[in-house]
């Protein structure tokens, strides 16, 4: 069947009963080094609507937003147009785009805790953000915010990390913008806070009819609560609908990739490969010519290099898509069997533990009080065995990881190890946790210090740690600034595992990375397991993660281990009331609540 040669709308329109408070045409966003991060975008967003903008990490979802509100960085050249109501931001001066958006725009990014003032007051904060006293008593009222009376006079740093984004949010809707951009708002909570915030958006919209342009790399977040979700790539839309359209029959075969390397929570196990895309993300300094999905894509074609394809009547939806092959193709996502399974907990049993705490304490003070951070944990983990934890923000789960690698004391309690190679640690941030003016090959060789190695065994041993991980050996003159986000995490988990650990600790390593990556990661950390024979303890929040990586989950609250078992057992037949209000929290791919 052929694709329909109907014209498409341009930009993609706002829905019809909804005037359109904000838009773009032909928006372009260059940075001095030649990276052109948006590409020709037209987009609508309608009085009320919430709009979901979801892609890889570097695909230009946050670049597309700030440009919206005329917000180009130090340097960058910004061309096209963005309208923000009547005031058209890119060529109106500073003074203008500053008034514009302090009265039809409201913004909330992903950690409050380095957008809030942390030498101010809350109450002084929301001030600065409203009109008058009456506005911020309304505003706290409206985001839920506890006790304000009492509240208003704390700093940020007392305020839990759900309580900081309703400041954010507070502030965002003072004025009563138009639209309010937030700029991945729920990556930082856990999933029951995530849930609670995600409601709260829902209501204000519905309260308050104000549009909003919400970026995620979370698609089940985004299919919870957009109207409409715009699927980036490269600068550009790739594809634009519904959510139930979308996300259920993708017309792009890049959207197809994203939804194919989501671990669903009721599908992924530790005995499953995720599917993930193959190849990295597009380099916006360089990108090839015609579509910019080509050097990824299954299905290209010479077509498919020879123009940027446009967005146009997508083949599976009512929406758009900009794939010229959409019609003829057939997009099914779909996960990869595993070649090797991971050894089960009961064939390494007999091997001894890798791990082992016995009624671990520990408790922070200040001058106002103390807070029992773990009370009385036990726990084992078997040599080459997997053990998530998991839990709330607060939980204990972090600090019982940092004890058990020796980067916090315990007060009270046995922490032993097996003998070999001293535990690793792998943190959310890779790039943090690499020394920005150190190449790769010189941090992985620094860890060889010790292990008798002349420089060409280190060179070896260097080049098939890389090799291990997914990098070639070119990586290894490369310093982390001109590495991607996935390279990064593999560069850190090779600095890790180049002297094979006995355990290796991981905090959140996915948190922070979108599907496709985190399935990358996830799937890494499957084979570094089998190949190097290393137990796994990981720190999380998501339970889809949980299953996909661990044999065994147990789960924390208020510092103890409120309940343990074989991962599929603990998600499938919870015994704790905290697994249950976990599990109820996990957002899925439809609206149960909206």
């Amino acid at each position: 069947m052929g694709r329909k040669t109907v014209a498409a709308p341009s930009p993609p329109a706002a829905p019809a009963d909804r005037e359109a408070v904000a838009r773009t045409r032909g928006l372009n966003l260059r940075f001095p080094d030649g990276a052109h991060v948006v590409r020709g975008v037209d987009i609508e967003i309608g009085r009320g609507e919430i709009l979901g903008l979801v892609g890889e990490s570097g695909s230009g979802k946050t670049m597309l937003g700030h440009a919206l509100l005329g917000l180009a960085p130090a340097g960058a050249e910004l061309t096209g147009e963005a309208w923000l109501g009547d005031v058209e931001m890119v060529a109106a001066d500073s003074e203008t785009r500053r008034e514009a958006r302090r009265r039809r725009a409201g913004a909330v990014f992903q950690d409050p805790m380095t957008s809030l003032n942390p030498t101010m007051k809350i109450g002084r904060q929301v001030a600065e953000a409203a009109d008058s006293a009456a506005a911020v008593e309304e505003s706290l009222r409206q985001v839920g915010f506890p006790e304000p009376d009492r509240r208003i006079h704390q700093y940020p740093h007392e305020l839990s990390g759900g309580l900081r984004q309703r400041v954010m949010i507070a502030m965002a809707i003072a004025r009563r913008p138009s639209l309010v951009l937030l700029d991945e708002p729920t990556t930082a909570l856990d999933v029951t806070l995530q849930r609670t915030t995600l409601r709260l958006l829902a209501e204000l919209r519905d309260e308050l009819g104000m549009a909003m342009l919400f970026i995620t790399h979370d698609l089940a977040v985004a299919a919870e609560l957009v109207d409409r979700v715009a699927v980036m790539y490269g600068g550009r839309i790739a594809e634009i609908g519904s959510p139930d359209d979308v996300f259920v029959s993708p017309s792009h075969p890049y959207t197809a990739g994203l939804l194919a390397s989501r671990h669903a929570l009721a599908g992924a196990d530790a005995e499953t490969e995720l599917a993930t895309l193959r190849g990295e993300p597009l380099d916006p300094r360089q990108p090839p010519p015609g579509c910019p999905f080509a050097p990824r894509c299954d299905f290209v074609r010479e077509a498919c290099l020879a123009a940027v394809p446009a967005l146009r009547p997508a083949a599976s939806h009512p929406g758009l898509d900009a794939c010229i092959r959409s019609a003829e193709i057939e997009l099914r996502p779909r996960r990869q069997a595993v070649a090797a399974a991971p050894a089960t907990a009961s064939a390494v049993l007999s091997g001894g533990a890798a791990l082992e705490l016995v009624g671990v304490e520990k408790a922070f003070s200040s001058r106002r009080h103390e807070q029992q951070a773990v009370a009385g944990v036990s726990l084992t983990i078997p040599r080459s065995g997997s053990l998530a934890l998991v839990g709330a923000s607060g939980c204990g789960k972090t600090t019982t990881l940092r004890i058990a690698v020796g980067l916090e004391q315990a007060d009270a309690g046995d922490v032993r190890h097996a003998p070999g190679g001293r535990p690793q640690m792998v943190f959310q941030d890779a790039g943090a946790s690499l020394t920005p003016w150190m190449t790769i090959g010189a941090m992985l060789r620094e860890r060889l210090r010790g292990e008798g190695l002349d420089k060409l065994a280190q060179r070896r041993r260097v080049e098939e740690t890389l090799a291990l991980v997914g990098l070639s050996a070119e990586v290894a003159a490369a310093r982390p600034g001109r590495l991607s986000g996935g390279q990064r995490q593999r560069a850190a988990l090779a600095r890790a595992v180049i002297v094979p650990p006995t355990l290796l600790a991981c905090d959140e390593p996915t948190s922070a990375l979108d599907v496709s990556l985190a399935a990358v990661a996830i799937n890494l950390l499957r084979k570094l397991r089998r190949e190097l024979d290393v137990a796994l303890l990981f720190v999380t929040h998501d339970l889809a993660v949980a299953r996909a990586v661990a044999d065994e989950i147990a789960v924390m609250s208020e510092g103890r281990i409120v309940e343990r078992g074989s991962a599929a057992e603990v998600l499938a037949h919870p015994s704790s009331e905290k697994t249950r209000e976990l599990l109820e929290a996990v957002p899925t791919m439809e609206r149960e609540w909206l």
